[in-house]
């Protein structure tokens, strides 16, 4: 990875591409909007902007991202990503995820990602964050960048200044990862990781557990959602998607 960023705190992006699902009878990825471009494609389209890293974890399944879009931009660094697997773990007998499906949950992607970046000189000689994305919001990478930035590496004085500017109520400084909430649920695959946390998630992972929240919310600072983003996020059926995408035409 030899890109240059112009985004001196931003290291790179994950799309998480490799999640079940079985409501929606097709793959989120592969889902197509109505401009006919899938949903993996958006997003990419949408990470070119921002001039980093992007890596996909597509749990092995090997999306493929349109001819085109790449070959408009040679300069570009795009990678598919395989999860992360402990050596220390022999079975799945830990993991506390309520389904048994194929994929050890989103924890050990972003594991994968957060490991490639910091062992990269080139991504990490001024960067310190990793944005996470998935394919089950229509949210873009560039949007989520604007709205999570200003919260990222602040003083004390700045957040203060922050909270008052947008009448929100976030109190925490110098979190580890800052993500959208909605005031009742966070979002933790639209937020940005610091670098600093990959050993702590490794060990977390290497303990057998899979459960994203009980990592995550001691380290969380989260950030009210735009409403009109809303309707983007968390689409798990073919009629949540519709709307989705209805919700995005009409911003």
């Amino acid at each position: 990875m030899t890109m240059d960023s112009p985004l001196p705190s931003l290291a790179g992006i994950v799309i998480l591409a490799g999640g079940n699902s079985r409501r929606m009878g097709t793959p989120k990825a592969k889902l197509t909007l109505p401009t006919t471009e899938t949903l993996l494609d958006y997003h990419v389209r949408q990470a070119i902007k921002l001039n980093v890293p992007i890596m996909i974890a597509d749990n092995g399944r090997s999306f493929t991202v349109d001819a085109e879009l790449l070959a408009s931009n040679p300069e570009l660094s795009i990678s598919h990503i395989a999860d992360y697997r402990s050596a220390s773990i022999s079975d799945n007998n830990k993991i506390e995820e309520s389904n048994t499906s194929t994929t050890d949950g989103p924890l050990v992607a972003i594991e994968s990602a957060l490991q490639i970046l910091v062992n990269d000189a080139t991504a990490t000689e001024q960067a310190s964050w990793l944005m996470v994305i998935s394919c089950d919001s229509l949210i873009t990478a560039h949007d989520l960048w604007q709205e999570l930035n200003p919260y990222i590496d602040t003083t004390a004085e700045d957040m203060a200044a922050i909270q008052a500017s947008v009448q929100s109520t976030i109190q925490a400084v110098g979190k580890s990862i800052v993500c959208l909430t909605d005031n009742e649920h966070l979002y933790p695959l639209l937020g940005l990781y610091r670098l600093s946390i990959e050993p702590d998630l490794r060990a977390y992972i290497d303990n057998g557990e899979r459960k994203v929240m009980t990592f995550i919310e001691p380290i969380t600072q989260a950030v009210p959602v735009v409403k009109e983003w809303l309707p983007l996020t968390n689409f798990n059926t073919p009629e949540d998607f519709e709307r989705a995408c209805a919700a995005l035409y009409d911003l």
